[in-house]
């Protein structure tokens, strides 16, 4: 099967590549050289040449605040690239992988959103995601659309790196703790993307670890378990602050949870509790010699 990934240089779009290219698939790594975001009917013509099985597209703007003075970039990357995408993959019978947010939704319910409750984003990021997934739908019904959330891993950037790192400086650590959320490893969304592919599934699925927390639970947890996996931690403690003590341009959801039952029907795996993902993940990043 030829697999073409999207954003191979970001957290998530590197491991899926890797992983598919383990599993003996034929893989088409696609980076802003080969594929600019920026340039819809340009990453349109690279895949009608291609003509991949299936296309995971892990590219995204994902710069939630800049979003919001750069609503141009953030539409044409989130939303117009998807769309000419999926309709080039229509055009020759193939499949596409969409991957989306939490962020579709406000953030006001008290229970895990489920796949079909109503969306209502914040902000311009939140809005370009889920106009990317309508877009796609349209132009390919049979498409999947897979949501997810607090997204870390050993590659690229995430908030666990930084606050590992400023752990490790032994600067002071000042969270929110009005938010939450379930922390999710990017090997789990890959095994769930696998599994999917392997289905030939189609329709909305939501995908996180098991559980919940806020953003100071899931910075304290980084800390104690940097320590059991042997980071040198100075830092001791995580201070939680409101949301409003830490005021951003782009508005958070204040209930991010999403409920994965749907998808576990298609798993051939149990969805692991967000914090053995994440003891897991950096008993892997310790010794990992090649993450930056």
């Amino acid at each position: 099967m030829k697999v073409l990934v999207t954003g191979v240089n970001g957290q998530l779009g590197s491991e899926v590549a890797a992983r598919f290219r383990q599993l003996g698939h034929e893989v088409i790594a696609a980076d802003r050289h080969m594929l600019d975001f920026q340039q819809p009917a340009q990453a349109a013509a690279v895949i009608r040449g291609q003509q991949p099985d299936w296309v995971i597209n892990c590219a995204a703007y994902t710069q939630v605040d800049k979003a919001e003075s750069e609503p141009g970039q953030a539409f044409t990357i989130n939303r117009d690239t998807p769309a000419q995408l999926a309709q080039a993959v229509a055009a020759y019978g193939g499949r596409l992988l969409q991957l989306s947010t939490d962020f579709v939704f406000d953030g006001m319910q008290t229970r895990p959103y489920v796949e079909d409750d109503a969306t209502n984003p914040l902000g311009v990021y939140g809005r370009s995601k889920l106009e990317g997934e309508q877009a796609v739908q349209r132009e390919l019904p049979e498409a999947v659309i897979l949501r997810t959330a607090w997204v870390y891993g050993v590659h690229g950037h995430n908030f666990l790196k930084t606050m590992l790192r400023l752990a490790i400086a032994g600067k002071p650590l000042r969270v929110v703790s009005d938010q939450r959320g379930t922390p999710t490893w990017t090997s789990d969304i890959v095994a769930a993307i696998v599994a999917l592919v392997d289905q030939q599934a189609s329709g909305v699925f939501h995908f996180t670890a098991s559980g919940e927390t806020s953003w100071h639970g899931f910075a304290s947890a980084i800390l104690e378990e940097a320590a059991n996996a042997g980071f040198t931690i100075k830092t001791k403690k995580v201070d939680p602050i409101a949301t409003t003590e830490y005021p951003t341009p782009a508005t958070r959801p204040a209930y991010a949870v999403l409920n994965s039952d749907k998808i576990s029907a298609c798993l051939p795996f149990t969805i692991p509790a967000w914090r053995d993902s994440l003891k897991s993940m950096l008993q892997e990043y310790a010794i990992c010699a090649d993450c930056s």
